[in-house]
């Protein structure tokens, strides 16, 4: 475990890459070594350096190691231990007897086995993205707790949350994501009224959220997505947690109305209440959600704060047509996702003075009427999805002016006209404008024909003399990679490696699954597997049309030929 610079030739480690000493005494005491491509087994020289406190060996080449025994020892007196994103192995024993405020990150490896017992003194703990597994009760249910940070996200973990957070009052967030964890939210998390993050997202929680949970008033984000908790949406969300910045209560089934109550979160910037039973209009008071009016003056993070300093927070959000995880750039994303709901009524004008929102999607409701037409006035709308509702009237010319617009979906509604020009929206596919009345470039005089006739014989046939191919039922495949909690599209043999499993997904030209498959001995998730479904579509429609603009180029070069 040997850096280049560190040789006899240079006799003062203190001045080695990565080393910092005591000016006094000039003891090592931190060691910054990450994605210093260190591999092979670690030195037990490391318990010789009795005043380390901070140990960072993050993202480094230990590729299946084992750590050893001796190597835990180390916990009793560091203050810092990073060891993320090396695919260290085996179990991890009781860490008990650390006498220092302990950080310690052992995420995004393979340990397994039972969750660790911890110390009292321990502040933050990420144990996320390995494969750690059964309850989490004797864990949790001991004596009072210190920690300020529990991540414990994407790992294998089971049971009831247990009902004792009383316990841990100093806990500022809370990370148990991507696990399978099943029954309530227990009232006792009411009691952690420091909290400032909570995620418990892609789990198989239900009921309605608890009414203690509107005592957690410091809350910044608030991610429930991707369970099956039911019920209204809370009045109290709006009322006592005027904090929030983020909230993810997607792939659920609340129902009912979106209350007024939220328009009056000044913070707010990102609203995911997608792939709900959710009815009534949406709110006109939307305009008073005053963070998604203003331009970002602070930096381009969010973050929670702890007596460690601070840490980025993240959440998983759909734009685009595709699932990205956000963390760094949080702070950059404004959005407001009501899509897969039973909304009714027209989009109110209000909608246009959230003028800094970079994502708008209605689609897959029940709206009517007419576009709002100071659409153009959102100039920040990088994407903008109504697709699937039941929108009359012509395009406003003012969406022409949406100059940051690159992901744009119109389709299956029931609007006319010609299409505004401008380079923005004759830069988008035909599959943005299918199922209308439109007509105007990027349509070709052919393509208002997907309003279908009776003379017709459908946009999926090609004819040649004599002979008519039907290849609307040919799929393409669109294979999607998990990695850790990241799902990559088309990965690399590299990332391939890394895997925990891998969905096929077989799409044809109408939209519709032919077949899946899976590899990989990881689970998945149902919801995770739709979100993926909708990735799949999204690309397969590149791929298609792409292949559409080949062909249709090549047939244009033949005729000329």
């Amino acid at each position: 475990m040997l850096l280049a610079n560190w040789t006899s030739a240079n006799p003062d480690c203190c001045k080695w890459a990565g080393v910092s000493c005591d000016n006094s005494t000039s003891h090592v005491t931190e060691l910054h070594l990450t994605s210093s491509k260190l591999g092979g087994e670690l030195n037990p020289a490391l318990l010789d350096l009795k005043s380390l406190s901070v140990l960072d060996l993050s993202n480094n080449t230990f590729d299946g190691t084992q750590i050893p025994g001796w190597f835990w020892n180390l916990t009793s007196h560091l203050q810092y231990l990073n060891i993320s994103w090396n695919h260290f192995r085996g179990n991890v024993p009781d860490l008990l007897t650390n006498h220092a405020a302990l950080v310690l990150d052992l995420s995004s490896n393979n340990f397994t086995g039972s969750l660790p017992a911890v110390s009292l003194n321990m502040t933050a703990l990420d144990l996320s993205d390995n494969g750690f597994s059964g309850s989490m009760s004797w864990f949790l249910c001991r004596k009072p707790m210190k920690l300020e940070v529990l991540s414990l996200g994407g790992n294998l973990l089971s049971g009831e949350i247990p009902d004792c957070w009383e316990k841990w009052g100093s806990l500022v967030a809370i990370e148990l994501c991507h696990n399978n964890f099943s029954g309530k939210i227990p009232p006792s998390m009411g009691a952690l009224t420091s909290l400032q993050s909570l995620h418990l997202s892609n789990n198989n929680l239900h009921g309605e959220v608890p009414e203690s949970m509107s005592n957690c008033t410091e809350l910044l984000t608030l991610d429930l997505s991707a369970n099956r908790f039911s019920g209204e949406i809370p009045l109290w969300i709006g009322e006592r947690l005027s904090n929030l910045i983020i909230i993810g209560l997607r792939w659920n089934m609340f129902h009912g109305e979106i209350p007024d109550q939220i328009c009056g979160l000044p913070s707010l910037q990102i609203l995911d209440l997608s792939h709900n039973n959710l009815s009534g209009e949406i709110p006109t008071c939307i305009k008073n959600l005053t963070a998604m009016i203003t331009r970002n003056k602070s930096n381009r993070t969010i973050s929670y704060k702890t007596s460690k300093g601070c840490f980025f927070d993240n959440i998983e959000l759909t734009m685009k047509g595709a699932v990205f995880d956000y963390s760094t750039t949080l702070k950059l994303i404004k959005l407001v996702d009501l899509s897969d709901n039973n909304l009714t009524g027209q989009i109110p004008e209000e909608i246009t003075t959230l003028i800094d929102l970079l994502s708008l999607n209605l689609s897959r409701n029940d709206l009517v009427g007419k576009i709002p037409g100071n659409i153009g006035a959102m100039n920040t709308l990088e994407c903008v999805d109504l697709s699937e509702n039941r929108l009359s009237g012509e395009i406003p010319e003012s969406m022409s002016r949406l100059t940051f617009l690159s992901y744009l979906n119109l389709s299956y509604n029931n609007l006319s006209g010609k299409i505004p020009l401008g380079t923005q929206l004759q830069s988008f596919s035909p599959s943005s404008f299918m199922r209308n009345k439109l007509y105007g470039p990027p349509l070709t005089n052919n393509s208002k024909a997907v309003v279908p006739t009776s003379n017709s014989v459908g946009e999926d046939t090609f004819i040649y003399p004599k002979l008519q191919f039907d290849i609307s039922g040919i799929p393409v495949v669109v294979t999607i990679t998990k990695v850790g909690r990241h799902y990559i599209v088309d990965a690399t043999s590299e990332e391939e490696s890394q895997m925990s499993s891998a969905v096929s997904i077989f799409v044809n030209q109408k939209g519709r699954i032919c077949c899946n498959t899976k590899r990989g001995g990881a689970g998945l998730d149902p919801s995770i597997i739709l979100d993926m479904i909708t990735v799949a579509k999204h690309v397969s429609e590149q791929l298609i049309n792409k292949l559409d603009s080949e062909i249709a180029a090549a047939d244009a070069s033949e005729e000329e030929s």
